[in-house]
């Protein structure tokens, strides 16, 4: 049994057509076929479901697959430690990462890379909490960004990064634009924003969620005119000058405050749900993601978000505080 058809099999399962998956290995599709046929052989099961295209696995290819993602990803763990006693890391860091933590990526993966300039980081974006779990299980990512609170992740190694913390971002030339809209206590209460035109994430990820619990804590319900999958897309929306939207406070750190917007805290619990790093307990450790932890541990993504939140809410406190000083106002 050689390795190289292990990677093929991984890889047609991956892209689920031979073609695309020869392609990926860098060989023919004749090439891919045939080595996958010979891992048959010498198993002596049948691994793919044959048709005039790909079909799927057989039960036993499931089961062949399996193995074969836990025998790759330890000789990727073999050729990092062999790296690492030579004298310094080197191989492919894979980190996943939900949509809503994808903003702070780079305050992990700038130092990681600075720190181990023999290394390289593949950013595999936008996957959903069980996307993240199912790709950790079949080691088609090393490590990933994603809240801590699901209960699939209860045997997985896990650090906190941040706690989520929600802020509406409105147009200053809105309801609540001007200086004085926040409630009592210095904070917009939830009910109000419910009756903005509103530009929310879609209801089928997590982050939309949290903050529809919040809505009906004080009993009301959000009705977003506009829904997308991205917070790029929210962000582009917010651009038009109509829209409102409850952010997290980690978006800031890539997009911040859009020109013509203002940034005010909410009222309600002062934290959200926790991001943070997670990954498969395995022995040995595998030195990339390893590394990356470390990194975390030392980032202060934390205590950087904070700050970030501190510096953008006091330069709307200003702003609001001075007519005609605003974005947007004129000179």
């Amino acid at each position: 049994m050689l390795l190289r058809q292990l990677e093929y099999l991984t890889a047609l399962a991956r892209e689920r057509h031979f073609a695309r998956a020869a392609a990926v290995c860098y060989v023919s599709q004749p090439s891919l076929s045939a080595g996958i046929r010979r891992l048959e052989a010498e198993l002596g099961v049948a691994i793919v479901r044959r048709g005039q295209r790909f079909e799927g696995l057989t039960p036993e290819g499931e089961r062949v697959l399996a193995w074969a993602h836990r025998v790759l990803a330890e000789r990727d763990t073999l050729r990092q430690e062999l790296s690492e006693l030579r004298g310094g890391l080197t191989g492919v860091l894979r980190l996943g990462a939900i949509p809503t933590a994808l903003t702070v990526a780079s305050l992990l993966t700038t130092p990681f890379c600075a720190r181990h300039p023999g290394t390289r980081v593949t950013l595999v974006e936008s996957l959903s909490s069980r996307d993240i779990v199912r790709r950790l299980g079949d080691f088609d990512i090393d490590i990933a960004m994603t809240y801590l609170d699901d209960d699939a992740l209860r045997h997985m190694r896990a650090i906190p990064l941040y706690e989520e913390r929600y802020v509406l971002l409105t147009p200053v030339d809105g309801p609540l634009g001007g200086a004085g809209a926040a409630d009592e206590g210095g904070r917009v209460r939830w009910a109000r924003v419910a009756a903005l035109p509103l530009c929310l994430l879609s209801s089928r990820m997590r982050n939309r969620r949290i903050v529809d619990e919040c809505f009906a804590a004080e009993g009301v319900t959000a009705r977003p005119a506009i829904e997308t999958d991205t917070v790029a897309g929210l962000y582009a929306h917010l651009a038009a000058g109509r829209w409102s939207s409850v952010v997290s406070h980690a978006w800031l750190h890539m997009f911040g405050v859009p020109e013509g917007m203002r940034v005010l805290p909410l009222a309600g619990p002062a934290h959200g749900a926790r991001v943070g790093l997670v990954t498969v307990a395995r022995t040995p450790e595998p030195p990339l993601p390893r590394a990356l932890l470390a990194v975390a541990r030392e980032a202060g993504v934390r205590e950087a978000l904070e700050e970030l939140l501190r510096s953008h809410l006091a330069a709307d406190s200003g702003q609001a505080a001075v007519p005609g000083t605003g974005p947007g106002a004129g000179g």
